[in-house]
């Protein structure tokens, strides 16, 4: 790489910045590495080195090149001749240790069941024996738990005991083995594919000039055969071979022969072991012919094989680029930079404690009621029965209660006095030093500036009074939200109005958006049975080829010495199961970035192929089959209510009947207040614009209600029995009866009060829900029955709307009243039968069916991301997206089966010719490029399925 002399800043104290000790310092090109030379992403990294900030591609240089500095050896980048990726570093320095520095591993290796977890990305992937060789190599490691590397999109997931092997290691007995790892980011990571697609360009067209000049002497040689050529002409023409050839054999075939090294060193063989033999044999013989002027020359069969070979798989590379890259465009690169303005640790930590506090409460009042029915699934208006456990970080959306709201709330309204205080004192710069950090620099408890049209790089509290934020990214609904003080901003959505600041409580990396692109990780990175049978049989496939070539030679060297060499070249070129090695992994690729496309995520590697066997699907209702957002359809009063409503004690009193019920839903939804279920924001909604009294004391009780005070009276608000008590209202003369069907409703809440401790419970009002059923869950059903796909509805709603709605939904079987544990004997009871079920929840109060199931998937929306316990999501809210992935998972396993077909056919007939003579190691090669592109461009079709 060229360099240029430095130029100093003058005026600086650093010791190195006199220009008479760096004169001489190489420098890159600009817009390259300052340590290793490669092209910078935008905006780079930076590091400090001799008194100067230098650009940096990558978090690794930037690592190294600061523990240079801080081992005191600038000197280095002093010394240093020429900047390239492979020079070598200090003695006193090993580059993969700044991996395991704290701060860098922060970056790209998150905690999982006590466990760390890293995101690679992985350079020199070419069949599916590379990646077995390194899933092998690491598996002998003591400390690994699990390693799956995914060919297509040349990245990896590792997980591993940290504290009985650093990461340092795993990247360094990778290398090893012949591979380059590196911490995955997406900008460097197709960088990288771009880097080594130029190299795969140079070598095809190094093969591509070569074989062109190869076979022009070779016509003419082979010409001379019957002309009576002179021997100095034929071997003129030889040597003249040799020479053109020699650059496609030491420098464009070299990527065969490393990749066939390094299996080799690891005891292992892979797809190019036959290739790098084949080609090794043929140069060699014919150099052999060439220096001897006794027998034939095939360097046009050796040009010609490297090219196609090249042109296969450069084809392949492409492909497979573009199929790994259309799961990239669906999460975008957080936005790198962003304005911090200030900091509150302490207010982040009183919200996460108090968040932390409510998990426990709720995991240990759930343990007290795990054989209990869950009607909350309904009809409660509690947030404690979210499925969540104290070992996970608490999430906002299912643990943010009332308490935690009025903390946030007040932590706004502080923020917002400080600042109208420090503008009355003129001193505007006081409280906010700006200063743009990267997003990996960010903390919790940071206050931030985000901009308008920007997207938001991490969860956090709004601090501003109001903002409009989009969440089309998470949940595929395109409407615009609006959010007041205090409120919960997810990571991703993205800002549509004027700039708000907002108080950082995740990272960016454990934000919603980030939880997103670790699940789609993790289900490209996992391999289904299907891939892995196709490795093992490509495996022992390369095995018996070497063995069958070593009988096809000794066969031919007792018959006909001189086709020996030949006949074996090209059995070990024709039947390279190059083709069967690409049948599954390129498939499920396109087949599952084509889900995504409809806002199918599949988070589990088996999701498409166990999706193509199901027999049956088993829906909740709640949020599933409907939209899960009731609208409150009617207030119906008791006799009673006149006595203790709110300040009623005045019998003069004389409101009409629509006043009392604006008295009794303001009640209702002070309850409501801070609650995120959906029969909460209903009241909620309904009550915007009434006066709301302030409540005291108020706590939540899982698969029951609210219960709070409001001036003196203890109210309780949730389904029948929590309201009353457990009184049977008809015995205690309440005159109030639930009747779902007179309404039309689906469900129905009941409000309260108690007046004082000796006191019965008495029923103030029954509010009555309406969900409305999906648009499209008719159609989706009806698709699924002319499937022959039994649709089955298990639900904890005890109502007998439930079954109604079942049957209109043309539903044969529907089960109501379910508690988790009679939904899981459901779903165990159809797979004693022999179905193959596929259940669908709202991905946060199913946990337990969800598991049970074969196959399953949730309707979850930005709230539900971090207790998702499924095998896909649907993003987009869109029902009718599980027939699409039906039929995506069913052409998929078509098109798997014609490539396994044809690279079978295509190995067994090829195998008897080739042995026999008749395939010369040209069109061996020929062959078995086009049977790889014809497995690839196969499984491309699914791109318009």
């Amino acid at each position: 790489m060229s360099s240029t002399p430095s130029q100093a800043a003058s005026g600086s104290s650093h010791p190195y910045e006199d220009n008479s000790i760096i004169e001489g310092l190489v420098l890159p090109l600009a817009g390259h590495c300052f340590h290793c030379g490669d092209p910078v992403p935008q905006p780079p990294f930076h590091a400090e080195i001799l008194g100067k900030s230098r650009e940096m591609c990558c978090m690794g240089c930037q690592l190294a090149s600061q523990s240079i500095v801080e081992a005191g050896l600038e000197q280095y980048y002093l010394d240093r001749s020429e900047i390239n990726r492979t020079a070598s570093l200090p003695t006193q320095l090993n580059r993969l240790e700044v991996y395991d520095h704290d701060e860098i591993k922060s970056q790209f290796v998150y905690a999982q069941d006590g466990l760390s977890v890293a995101e690679l990305s992985v350079n020199n992937l070419r069949c599916a024996a590379c990646t077995w060789l390194i899933e092998s190599r690491l598996d002998e490691l003591d400390g690994i738990r699990q390693c799956q590397v995914n060919l297509t999109s040349q990245r990896m997931r590792v997980i591993w005991d940290e504290s009985k092997l650093p990461i340092s290691r795993i990247l360094a007995v990778i290398n090893e083995i012949g591979y380059e790892a590196k911490p995955y980011r997406q900008d460097t990571h197709e960088a990288m594919l771009a880097r080594h697609n130029n190299q795969m360009i140079l070598r095809l067209g190094i093969a591509a000039l070569g074989s062109m000049q190869a076979m022009m002497y070779a016509v003419a040689l082979y010409f001379g055969e019957y002309s009576d050529m002179l021997v100095f002409q034929r071997d003129f023409l030889r040597w003249v071979s040799l020479f053109v050839s020699t650059p496609v054999f030491f420098y464009a075939a070299i990527p065969f022969f490393t990749s066939a090294w390094s299996a080799i060193r690891a005891r292992q063989v892979n797809m190019d072991v036959p290739v790098s033999v084949a080609l090794i044999i043929t140069f060699f013989a014919s150099l052999y012919a060439t220096v001897t002027g006794q027998g034939e020359t095939y360097y046009d069969s050796v040009s010609m094989f490297v090219f196609f070979l090249l042109a296969g798989r450069y084809i392949e590379h492409n492909a497979r680029l573009k199929a790994a890259t259309m799961a990239n465009d669906l999460v975008v690169v957080e936005p790198v930079l962003v304005q911090k303005i200030a900091e509150n640790k302490a207010a982040a930590r009183q919200i996460l404690q108090q968040l932390e506090q409510n998990v426990l409460t709720q995991v240990s009042i759930e343990k007290k009621n795990t054989d209990t029915s869950d009607p909350v699934d309904d009809l409660g208006v509690s947030d404690a029965n979210l499925q969540s456990t104290a070992s996970v970080m608490p999430n906002f959306m299912q643990s943010m209660d009332a308490n935690v709201y009025q903390i946030t709330s007040q932590i706004a309204q502080d923020w917002q006095q400080t600042r109208h205080q420090s503008s009355a004192m003129s001193q505007p710069d006081s409280l906010e030093e700006k200063q743009m950090m990267t997003a990996h620099s960010l903390q919790v408890g940071d206050i931030i500036m985000i901009e308008a049209g920007s997207e938001i790089i991490s969860d956090g509290i709004l601090l501003s009074p109001t903002a409009t934020v989009s969440q089309s990214l998470l949940t595929g609904e395109g409407d615009l939200i609006l959010k007041t003080q205090g409120d919960y901003i997810v990571g991703g959505a993205q800002n549509d109005s004027q700039p708000f600041e907002m108080l950082v409580t995740a990272l960016p990396e454990d934000s919603q958006i980030g939880l997103i692109d670790r699940l789609m990780n993790r289900a490209m990175s996992e391999k289904p049975k299907l891939a892995q049978q196709a490795d093992k049989l490509a495996r022992w496939f390369v095995a018996r080829i070497l063995v069958l070539s070593v009988l096809v030679f000794v066969g031919w060297y007792i018959v006909e010495p001189s086709q020996a060499i030949w006949a074996t070249v090209a059995v070990l070129v024709a039947t390279c199961p190059c083709a069967l090695s690409l049948a599954t992994p390129i498939a499920l690729t396109v087949a599952t970035n084509r889900l995504a496309s409809y806002g199918f995520l599949t988070t589990r590697g088996h999701t498409l192929q166990t999706l193509a066997e199901i027999t049956h699907v088993a829906f909740d209702k709640t949020g599933t089959l409907t939209y899960g957002k009731p609208n409150l359809l009617n207030i119906e009063l008791t006799a009673s209510h006149n006595e203790i409503v709110l300040n009623c004690t005045d019998k003069d009193r004389n409101l009409t009947t629509s006043a009392q019920k604006d008295e009794v839903l303001a009640i209702a939804a002070a309850l409501e207040v801070g609650s995120r279920h959906p029969i909460a924001h209903a009241l909620l909604t309904a009550a915007y614009q009434l006066h709301l009294p302030a409540t005291q004391n108020l706590q939540h009780y899982p698969a029951g209600g609210v219960e709070a005070m409001i001036d003196g009276i203890l109210y309780r608000i949730g389904h029948i029995d929590f309201a009353l008590d457990g009184i049977n209202n008809t015995k205690s003369g309440q005159d109030l009866s639930i009747d779902l069907e007179m309404h039309r409703a689906s469900s129905a809440v009941v409000l309260s009060c108690q007046r004082n401790q000796s006191a019965s419970w008495q029923a103030l009002a029954c509010f009555y829900f309406n969900d409305k059923v999906r648009d499209s869950a008719k159609a989706m059903l009806d698709t699924l029955k002319a499937s022959n796909i039994e649709a089955v509805m298990l639900t904890g709603d005890p109502s007998h709307q439930a079954l109604v709605m079942a049957q209109n939904l043309g539903m044969q079987y529907a089960y109501n009243g379910l508690s988790p544990t009679d939904k899981v004997n459901h779903i165990q009871q159809l797979q004693a039968k022999g179905a193959v079920v596929l259940m669908v929840g709202d991905g946060i109060n199913d946990a337990p069916v969800l598991a049970a199931a074969d196959v399953s998937t949730s309707i979850a929306g930005a709230a539900d991301l971090a207790q998702v316990s499924s095998d896909s999501i649907i993003l987009n809210g869109q029902i009718e997206a599980i027939t699409a992935a039906k039929r995506i998972a069913d052409k998929a396993e078509r098109i798997i089966k014609q490539n396994f077909r044809w690279a079978l056919i295509y190995n067994g007939v090829v195998l008897i010719p080739a042995a026999l003579g008749y395939v010369p190691p040209w069109l061996a090669a020929i062959g078995m490029s086009l049977s790889s592109l014809f497995v690839v461009l196969n499984a491309l079709r699914l791109k318009r399925a």
